[in-house]
């Protein structure tokens, strides 16, 4: 598996606010969708193309487009839709599929509850978007649901990163035959007890769209 750690000044800046508690609700959600289009310029690097000719208003030329079958993107519920805008900015002709997963608080494993995808992915590059690796469960299970449909170039984009969630990702996909990339803003020092990013964000489903009372 190859780990991309975007190293931006502006992408540090805009995580510094995201992470500070007192960041509300509307600023964490735009930030978050801010830091989303950055990550995506890196993430989309490899995105499949074709020659598409053209003519400008001086000359015939051949420039390119995205190539068919369309990328795929894969938020996973619920925190995920938070960085689906920036992506779709930037990749506006992609099309999206949802891939509901929980993780278990007490046994810390990702559990599946909801699936809006194509059941066959032959031949599609998928980009999986989810604001945390900290376990590395969700992650993992979400690649292996979009291989087992025939995907055969995954990326997965999130805003940060544990340590252990990279090993556990790696250990769980680094051996298929399908290429894997992570894309991540900042690998942060450690989980904690709880199985949450230290110094991290908290909560960040939460933290986008509040807790409903």
């Amino acid at each position: 598996m190859r780990v991309i750690v975007a190293d931006h000044p502006l992408i540090a800046h805009k995580l510094t606010y995201l992470r500070a508690k007192d960041t509300d609700s509307p600023t964490f959600r735009r930030l978050a969708e801010e830091l989303m289009t950055l990550l995506a310029y890196e993430a989309t690097r490899e995105v499949r193309t074709e020659p598409f000719d053209i003519v400008t208003p001086v000359a015939p030329t051949t420039g390119i487009k995205l190539a068919n079958p369309k990328p795929l993107i894969v938020p996973i519920l619920r925190a995920g839709l938070g960085m689906l805008e920036g992506m779709v900015r930037l990749l506006p002709s992609a099309e999206v599929g949802f891939l509901g997963m929980a993780r278990n608080e007490e046994t810390l494993e990702a559990v599946t509850y909801a699936n809006r995808l194509p059941d066959d992915l032959s031949g599609r590059q998928c980009y999986v978007i989810d604001p945390m690796l900290a376990t590395g469960g969700t992650l993992a299970m979400s690649i292996q649901y979009l291989i087992d449909r025939g995907a055969d170039d995954i990326t997965a984009v999130t805003l940060l990163s544990a340590p252990e969630g990279i090993e556990a990702l790696d250990k769980a996909v680094g051996h298929l035959d399908v290429p894997v990339t992570l894309v991540t803003g900042a690998v942060d020092e450690r989980l904690n007890e709880h199985g949450y990013i230290v110094p991290g964000l908290g909560d960040a489903g939460d933290r986008l769209y509040g807790v409903a009372q």
